[in-house]
């Protein structure tokens, strides 16, 4: 039989069937998948196959993971060398950021923009609090905006406060399993809350029927969306670490670079001190921006020289 994984809370698994039905499970033994090395061996968001284990307390025995269609991860929060799942088997991401109260660093956005890239996830991007901004904080969104959208990013400006700028958002959600994250205090759950408001119940529902008593450390939580499709929503990441991403790779995930990589004078150039180019000399010219540069630059110097 089969499930889908919408929550972890220690060694338990919050499943929900085919059918519709709510199930807990654990793990029997080791699970190991090919090729993958995590602190998590499953993650909210894949589909695995169970027996049943207790009738009555509807609690199973997960025997096997199926193939992931992608997933997104994350240096561990608690092991450095090691990598987190964040989620897997998603149509999209949103990255929620805001420019004041508190400030999310482009740094921070071109990280998870290049993870998202790395694991072929379309991301979009999200500017909350519209209604606390200023014109100085109007004029730096004008700025990301046509960075962003220069390389092929869908961009929005909202206020979840005020419910400006949501349908077309909540369009966006419909029919697709959507992961959405940010640093603590941009309004993610607030979001979920005022374009789902009928989620509330739900969600609550989720937290009863998946909480065993357990220590639970949950990283990522999906829910179904009214009228079809999931959102999985993620405590605030305070950090991104780039896990799985060799330092010849990383301007693949660079849009505007990754066009202009057969150019370069070397196959191996790292758009550092190389002579020849192609990346430095569309820095010059601004045809790369020089705050994406220095992103590549800073996201370069945090990759250990090492093979992956």
């Amino acid at each position: 039989m089969k499930a889908r994984v919408y929550k972890s809370t220690g060694s338990w698994y919050a499943l929900k069937t085919e059918d519709g039905q709510l199930i807990n499970g654990r793990v029997k033994g080791v699970l190991k998948i090919d090729g993958i090395t995590s602190t998590n061996p499953i993650a909210v968001g894949d589909w695995v196959d169970f027996e049943m284990e207790n009738e009555l307390e509807k609690t199973v025995m997960i025997t096997a993971i199926h193939d992931r269609d992608n997933y997104i991860a994350r240096t561990s929060p608690h092991k450095k060398v090691a990598h987190h799942i964040i989620a897997s088997n998603l149509d999209q991401a949103l990255i929620f950021a805001t420019l004041k109260e508190p400030r999310t660093s482009q740094g921070f956005i071109d990280r998870f923009l290049c993870t998202a890239e790395a694991y072929h996830i379309p991301a979009i991007i999200v500017f909350n609090k519209a209604d606390i901004y200023r014109d100085k904080e109007l004029d730096k969104y004008a700025e990301l905006e046509e960075i962003y959208e220069s390389i092929g990013y869908k961009v929005f400006l909202v206020s979840v406060k005020e419910k400006l700028g949501l349908d077309e958002l909540k369009l966006l959600l419909q029919n697709k399993t959507t992961l959405i994250s940010g640093h603590s205090g941009v309004g993610k759950s607030t979001f979920i809350n005022a374009v789902f408001p009928e989620m509330a119940l739900r969600t609550q529902e989720v937290s009863e029927w998946s909480g065993k008593g357990l220590h639970t450390t949950t990283f990522a939580e999906m829910f179904d969306l009214p009228g079809g499709g999931q959102i999985i929503d993620t405590p605030g990441i305070r950090e991104l670490g780039i896990v799985g991403i060799s330092r010849q790779e990383l301007s693949h995930y660079f849009p505007e670079m990754r066009n202009l990589l057969s150019n370069c004078q070397f196959n191996n150039c790292l758009h550092m001190n190389e002579p020849g180019c192609a990346v430095k000399e569309a820095v010059q010219e601004g045809k790369v921006h020089m705050d994406r540069y220095v992103s590549y630059c800073t996201i370069l110097d945090s990759i250990e020289d090492k093979n992956y």
